[in-house]
């Protein structure tokens, strides 16, 4: 009597639930619907309502078949990812575009900023040989262009009076010692008079007018731009006083900060070019001149300085520059467009376009980045298809997905 009841019970639930239902659909008018969100996938829910992480209406998701039996371990990593098929006219209302995976070379390519400094190698101190007044100063501006050889100032030096006259004396002893020593003994007062900073052409003049000058003059040792002057006129001077500060800004250096990762892209001799906001339309051509041996704690950079012609004058110290870099290319590298990566900070992959609708997530490992282009260094192969645009859409969904299928796989398990 029992068993009739349980056979009497199984088949008034049959009949209810009707013949020509199987587990799948018994299970889609008895189960409950779940509800996920599309940008976090972990959110489930039983009913309608919105992301509490993102805001995002959750996406309704119906019972689906089970998975088929899952891969064993060692490919679980390759096949992570579900493939996703979407059918052609939502192909074309989302605008997909899709390239191929190339190879070729990549350029290493610096683009920076900075700003233009004197060349030090041209930077000019004239200090006074010996102590003195300064009697009159001919160059009394910072700033102002001077030619080689231009009169600075003249002064009084009681230490250059004084060889003067010692010199004078050894002009006019004719007739003691033998003229091999009174030669000796003129060579090495004039000597002196040069080590005192008097010029050539005031020794010969001294020589040739038999008398001393009590001013004597102070030539520049260079042409260039002062851009710095500490005396004026009547001052005492000494020789541990900078007067003057004379740069050459025939040439100039460029002085900019490169990335910690671009350190391997650069090195001395490397062609460079400037451009200034100042001078629209114009560019500079140098090289790279020096690196220097340490990083900004800070900022994490590198300095580097560029060199460059500037023989009118067209470039000013402290200008802003941009500065590009130039350096030998990479070689027969797999290569994709920057704008197919997807980026999540845990993962980085690109959307696979296999044919017929169908696209894949895969996962890839990438190196070197320059101009728009990423190198990839493992999972893909040349050729193969990827997604240009859209990729984001594809891979959200792709995402939700996965995420059902490893809850339906849980609750089998269950």
């Amino acid at each position: 009597m029992r068993t009739f009841i349980i056979l009497l019970t199984a088949t008034l639930l049959l009949t209810a639930c009707g013949k020509s239902d199987n587990a799948l659909e018994h299970a889609k008018k008895h189960l409950d619907s779940k509800y996920l969100c599309p940008m976090h996938p972990q959110i489930v829910r039983n009913e309608p309502s919105n992301c509490p992480i993102c805001g995002m209406m959750l996406v309704k998701k119906e019972i689906q078949p089970a998975p088929p039996k899952m891969a064993p371990k060692k490919h679980a990593e390759k096949d992570k990812h579900p493939t996703i098929t979407i059918r052609p006219e939502i192909i074309q209302n989302m605008g997909l575009r899709t390239t191929k995976v190339k190879k070729g070379n990549l350029q290493k390519y610096i683009k920076t900023v900075g700003y233009v400094a004197y060349n030090e190698d041209k930077l000019v101190h004239v200090h006074p040989r010996s102590t003195g007044w300064v009697e009159k100063l001919y160059m009394r501006r910072e700033s102002e262009t001077i030619k080689r050889g231009q009169s600075l100032l003249e002064m009084y030096s009681p230490e250059i009076l004084e060889a003067q006259q010692d010199f004078l004396v050894a002009l006019r002893s004719g007739s003691k010692g033998t003229s091999i020593n009174r030669q000796q003994y003129r060579n090495a007062i004039r000597n002196r008079l040069r080590l005192l900073g008097v010029p050539d052409s005031i020794i010969k003049k001294i020589e040739r007018q038999n008398k001393s000058i009590n001013k004597v003059p102070i030539f520049a040792p260079q042409s260039g731009t002062v851009i710095g002057l500490n005396i004026r006129q009547g001052m005492y001077v000494t020789p541990s006083l900078e007067m003057f500060t004379i740069v050459d800004l025939s040439t100039i250096w460029v002085m900019v900060e490169v990335f910690e990762h671009q350190l391997d892209w650069i090195q001395t001799g490397l062609s460079a070019k400037i451009r200034v906001p100042a001078l629209p339309g114009r560019v500079w051509k140098g090289k790279v001149d020096y690196i220097y041996p340490e990083l900004e704690p800070k900022t994490r950079t590198l300095k580097v300085r560029l060199g460059f012609d500037n023989p009118k004058g067209q470039l000013k110290l402290n200008m802003f520059a941009q500065a590009e870099i130039h350096g030998k290319p990479k070689g027969e590298v797999l290569k994709i467009p920057r704008q197919a990566l997807i980026v999540t900070g845990e993962r980085e992959s690109v959307i696979v376009a296999l044919g017929d609708g169908r696209f894949k997530p895969v996962d890839v490992k990438t190196g070197m980045r320059s101009q728009g282009e990423v190198e990839i260094l493992s999972g893909l192969k040349k050729d193969e298809r990827i997604v240009l645009s859209g990729q984001f859409l594809i891979d959200s969904e792709a995402n939700l997905q996965a995420s059902f299928l490893r809850f339906s796989g849980g609750g089998h398990q269950h």
